[in-house]
Order: structure tokens, then C-alpha cells, then sequence
């Protein structure tokens, strides 16, 4: 199942549409519009305000459910857990039609818990395509999410990356930068070995 990148503009994060699903909503709806006839579930990696500034109006052009990790939910509607406030806006006061739980299934991508940028911060794995959706958790340069932000966790996040080193990940669709179709888990392995190199 091919996945579609959305790029983020700017600060904001990148979306990206697989099957009927949407992962994040830091894009403009403009941007999403040409798919909204395909999307009936947005499923949000973290709450950070640059990957739901727009979940609000997205789902309702596309007459969407919300599903974030329960961890997470919070911030849909708290300014100090969104970091809204940085980008001079507000939370997007959005209940989630759905809280995550580990290894919940959504059509054919499985949550993956991965705390540390944030405590409910997921990705979601396709393993027949063996792509990963990775949000802030881990980047195609061997960088890996902040964890200095309320919430996050410098010990939750190199657990994290050790058990998405453990996975066969060739696609990695990172929150920031460029995805990469081939070698994900190289990147997953260099953030890894960065992380505890540098702050272990």
C-alpha cells in the first residue's frame, strides 16, 4: 500500500495519507483537499501543535474520526501540552473520537507506543510494506524528537528507539524532513547509537 507524503511547510510537520487513513494535521487544509473523499480516519502521532494545527477544520472537510494515544488526548485541548502558545495560537479544542492504546490496529497499521518526545507519542508500523510512520520519535538524518518539552523523557525515548531497532523497517516516513523508501532502519539504528552515545 503506497503511502502518500504530504510535506509540512515551514515549522509544521509532515501528513501523510495511506489507504483511507491521514497521520497528522500540521498541514494546511488545502493541502488535503485533493484527498478528501479518501480519508475518513486522522490519526495524530502526538499533540504537539505542529502536527495538529488544523486537525479541527481537516476533519471536517473530510468528515473524520480523531484517534490519538490516550497519553496525548490532553493536549488537543491544554496550550501548555500542545505547545500552541510558541506558534502564537491556541490547542485546536478537539475532543478524539478515539484514544490508542500499543498495538491497536488501524486497517493495516499497528500503534506503536514509542514515549519520550511526548508520553503518548506514537508510530505505526505496516509490516507486510515494512514502512514506518515515525512522527517525532526518530528522523531520516539519524536525529530523534526533543525530549526536553513537558513530557518528554530522554530514558522513555532511547527505549523507544531500541525497540524500533528491533523491527524490519525499509520506509521511514519521519514528522520532519524527507522519507526514505529503502534502509529505514539505518536511520533508526544511527539515532539510536546518537541518542545513548550522547546523552547516556
Amino acid at each position: 500500500m503506497p503511502v502518500t507524503w504530504i510535506p509540512g511547510r515551514d515549522y509544521f510537520g509532515n501528513a501523510y495519507l495511506i489507504g483511507n487513513v491521514l497521520v497528522d494535521a500540521g498541514v494546511l487544509p488545502s493541502a488535503v483537499e485533493p484527498y478528501r473523499d479518501e480519508i475518513d480516519t486522522i490519526v495524530l502521532t502526538h499533540s504537539h501543535f505542529d502536527h495538529t494545527a488544523y486537525v479541527k477544520e481537516i476533519a471536517h472537510i473530510c468528515n473524520a474520526g480523531v484517534s490519538i494515544h490516550s497519553l496525548d488526548a490532553p493536549g488537543l485541548t491544554e496550550d501548555h501540552l500542545s505547545l500552541s502558545l510558541h506558534f502564537g495560537s491556541r490547542s485546536p479544542g478537539i475532543p478524539p473520537d478515539r484514544l490508542l492504546a500499543d498495538g491497536d490496529h488501524i486497517g493495516q497499521l499497528t500503534v506503536i507506543h514509542t514515549p519520550g518526545h511526548t508520553p503518548g507519542s506514537i508510530c505505526l508500523y505496516h509490516r507486510d510494506e515494512r514502512a514506518l510512520i515515525s512522527g517525532d520519535t526518530v528522523f531520516t538524518d539519524g536525529g530523534f524528537g526533543r525530549f526536553d518539552f513537558p513530557g518528554g523523557d530522554r530514558i522513555s525515548l532511547v527505549r523507544s528507539l531500541e525497540r524500533l531497532a528491533s523491527l524490519a523497517i525499509e520506509g521511514l516516513y519521519p514528522g520532519h524532513g524527507s522519507p526514505v523508501e529503502q534502509d529505514g532502519h539505518r536511520h533508526i539504528e544511527t539515532a539510536r547509537q546518537l541518542l545513548r552515545m550522547s546523552y547516556v
